[in-house]
């Protein structure tokens, strides 16, 4: 059998590694371990950053819709649980933009669920 000499292979991915921790500080842009593991930690970090950021717009969301709720007379609360007994399918994203674009057609909808 004959031997495999993996130079090339251990240099590109080497290489490809490299390149993702380009602009890293110190060693660990450089120095493979330390960029290894770097890199490890980045990326489970940006697993978990893209989870609290689904949680920190739907609270955002919550805040502008409570603001604009008792604007409007009423809680944040009560305009939820009015909407769902009213079947108004309207999500908390678009309810927060209408808050933020529209109050005026907003306000007909918080007259309308609290009907």
């Amino acid at each position: 059998m004959p031997r495999v000499k993996r130079g090339t292979i251990a240099h590109k991915k080497r290489e490809r590694l490299l390149k993702k921790v380009k602009g890293y500080r110190w060693g660990r842009k450089s120095k493979e371990r330390a960029a290894k593991e770097a890199l490890l930690h980045a990326q489970s970090r940006m697993f978990r950053g893209r989870k609290e950021k689904k949680r920190n717009f739907r609270s955002l969301w919550t805040v502008r819709l409570n603001a604009a709720a008792r604007e409007n007379g009423t809680t944040y609360s009560k305009l939820i649980a009015g909407m769902k007994k009213n079947k108004i399918e309207l999500d908390r994203k678009v309810l927060a933009d209408m808050a933020q674009s529209a109050p005026d057609v907003l306000k007909k909808v918080i007259e309308k669920a609290l009907a």
